[in-house]
């Protein structure tokens, strides 16, 4: 299950003299018919105004402070992919050569988007935590068609991946992203790894992120990419993280990415299919958390400070994309680590 974005319209919605003339106001030049096309999709005037002279980035306040709770452990940094903790998706992190080096892992070029982002900064932790390595067992949630069930089991690990059940597929969204994930056929890599290894090492189930099975349990590492927020509201999301530890092994390291909103502490996104978290809502679970004696990575909420950071992506969305706005919120991508009691 890969993040699902806000539908853009198939067809056109703005007549074409409204970009030509756009273009000439904001940008002082003529449009190809290329940039007619594809900037007629907008769904108004004000979403074309944006797009051609987009809002920028500012850091605000509230996201500067220490966290309120002396349990959740706390840094201010430009975040690396080096040296991952729970961190935000910023833009130095995609200049670093183990970026380069991780999307080779997965047989990717580079881009600056922040769902391979994602698929590196899953791969950095699991490599932190020594879960790539023959015999480890790992558990992944809501794959989709990613790479990392093919790219863990080139390395010997015995993967589980799951996805959501038929019957709930339309009920989350995820039937209109057509990412979604029936069976092994899909997650097979050929660049990575031969079929029949990969068959040997890796399995397919399909599993209700919000009723997850009692048998899942014992694993080394446990993983989701932007899923969680898709699970019916904030809490439901919440209550996912909390009980994906119960599959995992005593010391085992849960990994998930998510939606975070940049905007504001207070005012966010919340709907059955998709959730923006807010500074307060992953703080609370992580305090949670520590309370219960799991062990939390430090929390990392600095938004990155090069020019490509400032840029925030709108509809239809192309590159850079790491910051995106959306239904009114302007999120980015967000990791969260935490190992298992014990």
């Amino acid at each position: 299950m890969l993040f699902s974005r806000p539908a853009v319209p198939a067809e056109p919605s703005l007549p074409p003299e409204a970009v030509v003339w756009a273009f000439r106001l904001l940008l002082g030049r003529e449009p190809s018919e290329a940039e007619i096309k594809t900037h007629r999709r907008h769904p108004s005037a004000e979403a074309l105004r944006r797009a051609l002279v987009p809002d920028t980035y500012r850091i605000p306040v509230w996201l500067l402070s220490p966290p309120a709770s002396p349990l959740v452990p706390w840094l201010f940094e430009p975040p690396r992919l080096s040296h991952p903790t729970s961190q935000l998706c910023t833009a130095a992190q995609f200049d670093e050569p183990d970026y380069a080096a991780w999307c080779a892992t997965i047989a990717e070029a580079p881009r600056p988007h922040r769902k391979q982002w994602e698929f590196c900064w899953i791969l950095a932790v699991l490599r932190a935590a020594d879960v790539i390595r023959p015999g480890a067992r790992a558990l992944g949630f809501g794959v989709g068609n990613e790479p990392i069930p093919a790219m863990l089991a080139s390395h010997g690990v015995q993967v589980l991946a799951t996805d959501a059940p038929a019957e709930v597929v339309g009920t989350q969204g995820w039937s209109e992203t057509q990412q979604h994930a029936s069976d092994l056929s899909g997650l097979y890599r050929a660049e990575l790894l031969d079929e029949a290894s990969f068959r040997q090492r890796a399995r397919f189930r399909a599993v209700d992120m919000n009723a997850i099975p009692g048998d899942l349990r014992d694993f080394d590492a446990c993983w989701s990419s932007c899923c969680f927020e898709h699970l019916g509201g904030l809490a439901a999301g919440l209550d996912f993280v909390e009980n994906s530890l119960e599959t995992l092994r005593p010391g085992g390291i849960a990994v998930h990415t998510t939606e975070f909103n940049l905007g504001s502490n207070d005012a966010t996104l919340e709907t059955p299919g998709l959730s923006y978290y807010r500074r307060r809502d992953i703080e609370g679970l992580l305090e949670r958390l520590a309370r219960r004696g799991h062990m939390v990575w430090p929390l990392n909420l600095h938004p990155g400070d090069s020019p490509l950071d400032a840029h925030i992506d709108v509809p239809p969305y192309a590159l850079p994309h790491l910051k995106v706005e959306a239904m009114g919120q302007v999120s980015t991508s967000i990791g969260l680590v935490v190992q298992r009691a014990g």
